[in-house]
């Protein structure tokens, strides 16, 4: 059996990561899940953002971001003048974790060649980590979401020309049970918003 990071790197195209998915049996959640849940939205946007891992009604519908978050998360996109057709959509996780229930280290290192694949073929300018999980093990960092968000850091991989500015944010779904953090959600909306309407270098000193 190939490992998830044959099978990753040989993909040359997204069509081809994500039938590499279809087949790939190193994650015990495909056994549980519904359907893969790959990705939505543009996949030419500048924009590409990671969440964590599917719930029930993605896992049903085989889309990222459908359920009450998803919806959370296209009004909070709206705001700044964004909606699917300018965004790209994953998650860290391909399968939902059976009740929603926190994935484990090994599920996390079982996808993750699968997702740093899936940014060097999307070739996003900005990439949105959405939750703590997707924010710590893709800028390899222990501090918590709260800790974390609102700060560009790059993403550096060896198979990317050069770094990505990532913005770590907040999950909708924490924001549903936390709606008085919105407003540092809203921060950081407003910074991805800068960047894309003035051509600022995030990562830049200035």
């Amino acid at each position: 059996m190939h490992s998830a990071r044959e099978l990753a790197v040989a993909a040359n195209s997204l069509a081809e990561l994500e039938a590499a998915l279809e087949t790939f049996e190193g994650c015990p959640l495909k056994a549980t899940a519904m359907n893969l849940v790959f990705a939505d939205g543009n996949p030419e946007a500048r924009v590409m953002m990671i969440g964590e891992a599917p719930g029930a009604e993605e896992d049903r519908q085989g889309l990222p971001f459908v359920g009450v978050s998803g919806r959370l998360l296209d009004r909070m996109l709206a705001c700044i003048g964004l909606d699917r057709s300018s965004v790209y959509i994953t998650n860290m996780l391909f399968w939902r974790p059976p009740g929603n229930r926190t994935p484990t280290a090994a599920e996390i290192a079982s996808c993750l060649p699968f997702t740093e694949r899936h940014i060097e073929l999307a070739a996003p300018d900005y990439l949105v980590l959405v939750g703590g999980m997707s924010a710590k093990n893709l800028l390899a960092r222990s501090e918590g979401i709260l800790r974390l968000r609102g700060q560009w850091r790059p993403y550096q991989h060896s198979g990317l020309p050069r770094p990505i500015p990532a913005l770590p944010t907040l999950h909708p779904a924490y924001l549903l049970r936390q709606p008085q953090q919105k407003r540092l959600a809203w921060r950081d909306l407003l910074s991805l918003h800068r960047a894309l309407a003035t051509g600022w270098d995030p990562l830049s000193k200035t």
